[in-house]
């Protein structure tokens, strides 16, 4: 009888130590790390000296200042301290723009109530997107005043921040929508200027994974 009752005592004193064993199991070996790259660490390629040469090897976006769809400069300044989601585009765009913006779209409702995240919108056809224009096309995707910015600039200097600054190849159209080209990325930066992810803008599983992304920024976790 007293051998049971040892028994017994010894069963109880496992299963209560088992959710102890659990905890420290997880603890010190269930911990899930998540990196993010860090792109262009030693520097972008540049043999042909296109782009300016930056005394810091970490590659950051450069400054620039445009100005959005109600009119008022916006650029490398207001993304300081932020996680911005950047995309480029032209709203006369025949082909994978209106699928990019769609997609945008979910991401500008998914971080809706998130003030540290933000888009911005970079017209590669200034000409013909002027303010007006893109206020018009950026009611049309509900873009939330302050969370998403359709910016336009100088042409020149417009393609080479797409060259040099977010590293994306863009073509110049000279006003034929056909013409134009430039990728369908939407590209994530840090806080502090970095590019942390490229992903297809037109693909729902890769735009799903940015917000991950995005989400593991935000919450400190790279």
């Amino acid at each position: 009888m007293r051998s049971l009752r040892i028994l017994q005592g010894l069963v109880l004193v496992c299963i209560l130590l088992i959710p102890i064993l659990i905890f420290l199991f997880l603890k010190g070996f269930g911990k899930n790390e998540y990196d993010l790259p860090i792109f262009y660490q030693k520097g972008v390629d540049n043999p042909f000296q296109e782009c300016p040469v930056s005394d810091s090897l970490q590659h950051y976006i450069p400054n620039f200042t445009f100005i959005n769809q109600d009119g008022k400069p916006m650029g490398r300044a207001q993304m300081d301290g932020k996680i911005t989601i950047v995309d480029f585009f032209f709203t006369s765009c025949p082909s994978v723009c209106p699928v990019m913006s769609k997609e945008m779209e979910r991401v500008n409702d998914h971080f809706r109530d998130e003030p540290l995240v933000q888009i911005i919108s970079i017209s590669i056809d200034p000409i013909y997107d002027t303010p007006q224009i893109l206020k018009a096309y950026a009611e049309e995707y509900h873009a939330i005043p302050g969370k998403w910015n359709f910016l336009s600039g100088p042409k020149e200097e417009t393609f080479q921040l797409a060259h040099c600054g977010f590293v994306l190849p863009a073509l110049d159209g000279n006003g034929v929508p056909d013409d134009f080209v430039h990728s369908d990325k939407f590209i994530l930066i840090d806080d502090e200027g970095r590019i942390r992810g490229y992903y297809s803008g037109t693909t729902r599983e890769q735009v799903d994974l940015l917000m991950l992304e995005t989400k593991i920024l935000l919450y400190g976790k790279d």
